[in-house]
């Protein structure tokens, strides 16, 4: 009789376990993509501390500037970023143009405290002679995250900008291959 009620019991806890294991995924997953529009918000409104609190202190930031490494480089260079760059604006204006980043797209794949994401982001902005609105850039985001204090940081972030000159044939990282080999 005792190994009935065991295997029943097992039979009803099985999808409770897959239920509590799909919820920590989702909240893991909603806390990554919170975690990237936070960090883009942040950026354009030129809020280094909000930017900073997205990054673990031994973080890395591959971008168009070159290699920050560690909290201290990463914020020099935030710091003069986006909504971070003085801008004179006269004593009687009542608006001004922005820039805001867009992020999109995202893969996210966890493995305990650890992630790797993909995403693809766009810059629009309304800063042009005719006061429309225009992409400026469009790029995306090859991620390694890390859970410290049970909350998702940015470990290493590879930004490709994919209007700039650094830009690439083909980029392994989105399951590119190289069309020249088709």
């Amino acid at each position: 009789m005792s190994k009935i009620r065991a295997l029943f019991a097992i039979i009803l806890l099985c999808p409770l376990a897959g239920a509590v294991l799909a919820g920590d995924y989702a909240d893991d997953r909603a806390e990554i993509m919170n975690l990237s529009n936070r960090y883009m918000v942040a950026v354009d409104a030129g809020d280094i501390e909000t930017v900073m609190s997205t990054w673990a202190e031994d973080g890395v930031l591959e971008w168009i500037g070159g290699v920050e490494r560690g909290a201290a480089e990463i914020r020099e260079a935030m710091s003069n970023f986006g909504g971070a760059r003085k801008v004179e604006i006269p004593e009687a204006a009542t608006s001004r143009p922005r820039t805001r980043h867009q992020i999109i797209n995202h893969v996210i794949d966890v493995d305990g405290d650890n992630a790797k994401t993909i995403a693809y982001w766009f810059a629009m902005t309304n800063n042009t002679p005719q006061k429309d609105v225009q992409i400026m850039y469009m790029g995306h985001y090859e991620d390694e995250l890390v859970k410290l204090d049970g909350h998702w940081r940015f470990k290493h972030r590879k930004v490709y900008n994919e209007s700039l000159e650094n830009r690439a044939v083909f980029y392994p990282g989105l399951g590119e291959k190289d069309p020249r080999t088709r």
